[in-house]
């Protein structure tokens, strides 16, 4: 696809985006830093009227399931690329809950050898871009 623009972390343009450590470093910290605002505001604008609270009681069930998409807990962690093997990376502040979710996302990586199949795509694409370049 190219170059991304920010939106392009969140709409779904893009499954994969490759930026250096810092950079992807820096935007998840910020992106946290936002859900977790996000959170914050809606939890309060809920609580300010006797509407809001009813609302949100009725809606109770939807926010639970948006809390657990935005919980990084429940990802548990993201492969390290680069590297032989199945090398999960865990936010600092990993509960129990993220370090169940990281082993389980390790073992996943490891059952569907995903550094293999990188390793092989990645040839082929240079066998290619080879036999194409010479012809």
């Amino acid at each position: 696809m190219g170059n991304v623009e920010g939106r392009d972390l969140y709409n779904g343009n893009a499954d994969v985006i490759i930026c250096d450590g810092f950079v992807g470093n820096v935007a998840l910290k910020v992106s946290e830093g936002v859900a977790q605002t996000v959170r914050y505001m809606l939890r309060e604008s809920l609580k300010a009227t006797i509407a809001s609270k009813v609302g949100s009681l009725l809606a109770r069930n939807a926010f639970k399931a948006f809390k657990r998409r935005l919980d990084y807990s429940e990802y548990g962690g993201a492969p390290l690329l680069g590297v032989r093997g199945a090398c999960i990376v865990c936010h600092g502040s990993s509960n129990a809950n993220a370090i169940k979710n990281a082993l389980r996302v390790a073992a996943e990586c490891a059952r569907a050898d995903i550094t293999g199949t990188i390793e092989h795509e990645l040839a082929r694409l240079h066998h290619t871009a080879v036999l194409t370049s010479t012809t």
